[in-house]
C-alpha cells in the first residue's frame, strides 16, 4: 500500500510516517518513481509505535523496544521489559519533579495572596 493509505488505515499523519521512516522504525519499499510502498503488517506496526509514544516514549526507546514485536524471544521481552521498567522511573522522577515544582508554585501564590490582602487592607485604612 502506498503511504496515503496506510496514514488513513492507521489515522497517523503522513509526516509522521515519513518521521518514523527516518528514524529507522519503519521501512518501504521504492517505485521506480520514488513512491513509498508498504506491507499490510506495517499497520499493526504503526499501531503499536503509536501506543509506545502514548506512554511518553522517544522514538530511541521505540526503536530499542521494536525487537520485542519483530523477533519474539525471552531475551527481547526481557530487554524490553527492563527498558521500560527504566523509563517509568524516570517518568516518576520527572511526575515527583513536577509535584515538588507545583508545591514551590502554590507556595508563592500563597505569598502573593497574602501581599495583594494587605495591599486591600492598607487602601482602606487609608480611605
Amino acid at each position: 500500500m502506498r503511504i496515503g493509505e496506510l496514514a488513513s488505515r492507521t489515522g497517523v499523519s503522513v509526516r509522521s510516517l515519513r518521521y518514523y521512516e527516518e528514524q529507522g522504525l519503519l521501512a518501504s519499499r521504492r517505485s521506480a518513481g520514488g513512491q513509498r510502498y508498504y506491507k499490510d503488517s506495517d499497520v499493526g506496526r504503526i499501531e503499536f509505535i503509536q501506543q509506545l509514544y502514548a506512554a511518553g516514549l522517544s522514538s530511541r526507546v521505540v526503536a530499542a523496544l521494536l525487537p520485542c514485536r519483530d523477533a519474539p524471544s525471552e531475551e527481547h521481552s526481557d530487554a524490553a521489559l527492563e527498558r521500560m521498567a527504566q523509563e517509568r522511573e524516570r517518568l516518576t522522577q520527572h511526575i515527583a519533579e513536577l509535584v515538588r515544582t507545583r508545591d514551590t508554585l502554590d507556595e508563592v501564590m500563597a505569598v502573593a495572596r497574602e501581599y495583594r490582602e494587605q495591599l486591600g487592607r492598607t487602601a482602606v485604612d487609608a480611605a
